[in-house]
């Protein structure tokens, strides 16, 4: 195999028009998709009169549209809430009734479709950016914390709150995605308390990347969103596969081989190549 296939099937992306997919995903009940300049779109969660709280079929909608996107022809995406008001204030309790009928087959389906949209975030190849207003708690936090970046405004609040209504920290990824964002210690103190954290103890902690002000989260996703797409899009998806996969990874020798891999392939690929030749030319 030449090098330059190897580069193809390593980022492949898809030939469909981003228009054709998301004239598809529009057809969500749960969910709004709107772009935002070239290669950038924002996912909503849609329920603003309901806090914009999960439902079965928010669950199935999520991991379909991460799907769908896998290889969309995408450079950045954003994750928020629509209104403004609330990011996600997880499952809706209104609900409740709907997941003791279920029989445990059905509730394992749910549960692992329900996993798999937390998951696809990770896996899309371009980086995911969370621009939280209002409360992100429950299943809200889980999908916060899917992303690669968290931007909160001063409205913004996180809860692992599982534990006031019965439940344990361990849905989602929450546990794993926590422990390894603010540390083992801070993590427990949170999952066993299941208190309320405010937007600049968010950030003082590192539950939040950037805090802007009030009603802003969404423009400095999206502005954010367009300086990553000012860079080469090759080398923004080989970072976010390196970034991702050594999260995973416990041995450095192995993380090296990732790296070195990732940047093999990344100098095949032409912008790659161009923006080296203009760095020598300035450099002479």
């Amino acid at each position: 195999m030449s090098m330059s296939t190897a580069t193809t099937r390593w980022n492949r992306v898809s030939r469909r028009p981003l228009a054709d997919i998301l004239d598809e995903l529009r057809t969500a009940r749960t969910l709004t998709f709107d772009e935002h300049g070239p290669g950038i779109i924002a996912m909503a969660v849609n329920r603003p009169d309901r806090a914009n709280s999960q439902t079965v079929e928010m669950f199935g909608e999520i991991a379909w549209a991460v799907a769908t996107l896998r290889n969309a022809p995408l450079r950045a995406m954003i994750v928020t809430g629509a209104g403004g008001k609330a990011f996600c204030t997880g499952f809706d309790l209104d609900e409740v009734d709907v997941l003791k009928r279920m029989s445990v087959s059905d509730f394992t389906d749910l549960v692992e479709t329900a996993a798999s949209g937390s998951t696809g975030f990770r896996a899309l190849p371009y980086p995911v950016i969370a621009a939280v207003s209002g409360p992100a708690a429950g299943g809200g936090l889980s999908l916060a914390l899917a992303a690669d970046i968290r931007i909160a405004d001063q409205t913004a609040s996180f809860s692992a709150g599982f534990v006031r209504v019965g439940l344990s920290i361990g849905e989602l990824g929450t546990s794993w995605n926590l422990v390894r964002l603010i540390g083992p210690g801070r993590a427990a103190e949170l999952a066993f308390t299941g208190r309320t954290v405010r937007a600049a103890e968010a950030q003082r902690i590192g539950l939040t990347d950037r805090l802007v002000g009030t009603g802003t989260a969404l423009d400095a996703a999206i502005e954010l969103a367009e300086t990553i797409a000012d860079n080469s899009e090759d080398s923004v998806r080989s970072t976010k596969n390196a970034l991702v996969r050594n999260l995973e990874n416990n041995s450095f020798q192995s993380a090296l081989e990732i790296d070195n891999r990732g940047q093999a392939l990344a100098v095949q690929v032409p912008t790659t190549r161009r923006a080296l030749e203009d760095l020598q030319g300035e450099a002479r």
